[in-house]
């Protein structure tokens, strides 16, 4: 029964996310004037098909995956409801649709459970451990805390988040105090060493309870986006400088390990992991690289301001090499998977 619920909940937060991206590019192209050859969930050979009007609806094998098939996507077409024919500002609008989404259905989802808690937290220090080191380098009860080494501070999950980040149990902080930003040099953290040897640092004190309002649910569903989409570009960043390694990069074997995980916490953890991939999804997809929505747009914003399409056939190419390298990324992704796991 464990395992079901594991397998049920990978196929749920897999089937949703490419379900709403395919989702976004069909409806803002059938509101475009585009024809739809064909709406498709999942990869593979075809388990059930019906077609409606022009566009064939289908349900296939393997859930790894979707598509919207337009008229005229790949190549020109004559037809004049086929996308290559229309307006360069609807085409962009239809590529754009599905990342949109994605980030709005993070959103959402966010909301819901922001929604669903009975206290919301600010970052207000309402109390200090006894002897905590944080206060005797300088904190006090009252601060907001506004940044951590000069990054922003959205929620009160970005406090932990931060924590993380740090090597040497030292941070400049930014506080609110008395209506007024104060920063805090060199504030220290303690460390707590795991019985596996790990050192991490914690937190020796407390954050006030804030006001639980439609506003303050709705600001907080907000910047818990925000929070989130920072928190993924921060690790683009850091795999590109080196700061992390790219063996810790995980493919599809490694998300459907911490959904199987977050299953036996509770679904409000599943709800979580659902939230943070439909939004890595949206962003990822708009970074300008080949074979992502993000490179698409790249040609259609250099068309928009030039005048100027470009040959379809060097487009295409561009983006089968794009394909490729991805498609490669994505083997040795899965490949460290593997590795971790066995």
């Amino acid at each position: 029964m464990s395992l079901l619920i594991k397998i049920l909940a990978s196929i749920f937060v897999f089937g949703l996310i490419i379900f709403i991206h395919e989702f976004g590019h069909f409806i803002v192209a059938k509101k475009s004037g585009i024809r739809v050859n064909e709406f498709a969930l999942g990869m593979g050979p075809k388990l059930w098909s019906k077609k409606k009007g022009q566009t064939v609806y289908s349900l296939r094998l393997l859930p790894i995956g979707g598509f919207c098939a337009m008229e005229g996507e790949d190549e020109d077409s004559d037809e004049p409801d086929s996308f290559s024919k229309a307006p360069v500002w609807r085409r962009i609008a239809v590529v754009s649709a599905g990342a949109i989404m994605n980030l709005l259905l993070g959103f959402v989802v966010l909301l819901c459970l922001t929604a669903s808690e009975d206290v919301l937290a600010s970052r207000t220090i309402s109390y200090f451990e006894e002897g905590a080191v944080t206060q005797s380098s300088g904190l006090e009860i009252g601060d907001t805390l506004l940044a951590i080494n000069g990054r922003r501070l959205y929620i009160a999950d970005d406090i932990v988040y931060e924590l993380v980040r740090i090597k040497d149990g030292h941070a400049d902080v930014v506080v609110l105090r008395d209506g007024e930003k104060v920063t805090i040099p060199d504030v220290e953290f303690p460390v707590e060493t795991l019985e596996d040897g790990t050192s991490v640092l914690t937190l020796d004190f407390k954050v006030m309870p804030a006001e639980k309002t439609v506003g303050n649910v709705l600001k907080k569903s907000a910047l818990w986006t925000l929070s989130i989409g920072r928190q993924i570009f921060l690790s683009l960043v850091d795999l590109i400088t080196g700061n992390v390694a790219i063996s810790q990069l995980s493919g599809p074997v490694g998300i459907v390990e911490v959904i199987s995980e977050a299953t036996t916490i509770g679904f409000s953890s599943v709800l979580i992991i659902l939230a943070f991939i439909s939004i890595n999804l949206g962003i990822f997809n708009l970074l300008p690289l080949p074979a992502l929505d993000g490179g698409h747009l790249i040609f259609l914003l250099f068309e928009a301001v030039t005048k100027k399409r470009l040959d379809p056939k060097y487009e295409s190419i561009v983006h089968l090499i794009g394909f490729v390298l991805l498609f490669g990324l994505m083997i040795f992704a899965t490949f460290q998977d593997v590795t971790r796991i066995f």
